[in-house]
């Protein structure tokens, strides 16, 4: 067990190769941080360390992750709050000179850890691949037209007959490998249009050039008030990350198996039947399509 050292809303703990941090529970203390519970930071994966003033009579031990180590900061491509990053440790101003001796020393150790690469400062250079591991599935949340989840294998979306666009249900529930995937976006639930976005690859292994709107595209889920908190949709979009990248690695040595998915609650069918029959009688279903949609759903059965 190594150095302790005791913040607001976490403790992290020094070893020798690494930092774990342990997130307190609370009511006080944010959702994102009691999601991920706790986290082991290589040294390998930061680029540099600092301690400035906080608000309110505190200071802030900030380690700073590099570029392309953290599948959980890739996700959320700058758009956390500062409230909300997991590597700033908040203490009271008291600890100051305790939290510059250990800042101190993980500078120490960060220059024994990192080398030089392509010619860019020490720390700087993006790392290859995920040093920091995403939340575990399997995971689930509910987004404003349908429901995400991701047993580590698939991501599927579940679309609800209240939300989803008739373009979502048309083209039926979303069952994707991530090996068939190139990435994710997600859009934080916190500004006006938020969303998450699978990227699929194309026959050649690159991304479609020019995605539908959000609210059209099956491969997309949208967030809205009370749907998709920061809390559940950014550790998914971590962990679907981290498996792409899985994928991508190991995708010529490890084969493509078939999923089958499992037999659909009577009750979910019949609720899609409904609405889908509201849809015919507007207009906005053909025959042949509706036709060829109830056939589908109930071979589900």
């Amino acid at each position: 067990m190594g150095d302790v050292l005791a913040g607001i809303h976490a403790t992290w703990e020094f070893e020798s190769d690494s930092v774990l941090i342990r997130f307190e529970r609370g009511i006080r203390t944010p959702k994102l941080f009691q999601a991920l519970g706790e986290r082991r930071i290589p040294h390998e994966a930061l680029s540099s360390v600092s301690l400035t003033p906080g608000k309110r009579g505190t200071v802030v031990l900030h380690a700073v992750p590099r570029a392309g180590a953290d599948p959980l900061v890739e996700a959320a491509a700058g758009q956390l709050k500062e409230s909300g990053d997991p590597y700033r440790l908040v203490l009271p101003a008291d600890r100051e000179t305790l939290a510059e001796y250990y800042a101190d020393e993980l500078r120490a150790a960060l220059d024994r850890t990192r080398g030089r690469s392509q010619g860019l400062p020490l720390g700087q250079e993006p790392a290859e691949r995920y040093l920091v591991s995403a939340p575990e599935p399997p995971l689930n949340f509910k987004a404003y037209d349908g429901k995400a989840s991701f047993d580590g294998e698939r991501v599927v979306f579940r679309w609800f007959w209240t939300g989803a666009s008739s373009a979502k249900w048309k083209a039926g529930d979303q069952n994707l490998p991530v090996g068939e995937l190139q990435g994710v976006e997600w859009r934080s639930p916190e500004l006006f249009d938020g969303y998450l976005r699978l990227l699929r690859r194309d026959a050649d292994g690159t991304a479609p050039a020019q995605p539908a709107p959000v609210d059209h595209d099956p491969t997309a889920v949208v967030f809205g008030l009370g749907y998709g908190p920061v809390h559940e949709s950014l550790p998914f979009a971590a962990a679907v990350l981290e498996a792409v990248q899985g994928a991508a690695t190991n995708r010529a040595a490890v084969p493509v198996h078939a999923v089958v998915s499992g037999r659909r609650d009577p009750a979910d069918v019949a609720d899609r039947i409904r609405h889908l029959g509201e849809l015919h009688q507007a207009g906005l279903v053909t025959d042949e399509e509706f036709t060829a949609k109830k056939t589908e759903l109930l071979a589900e059965l």
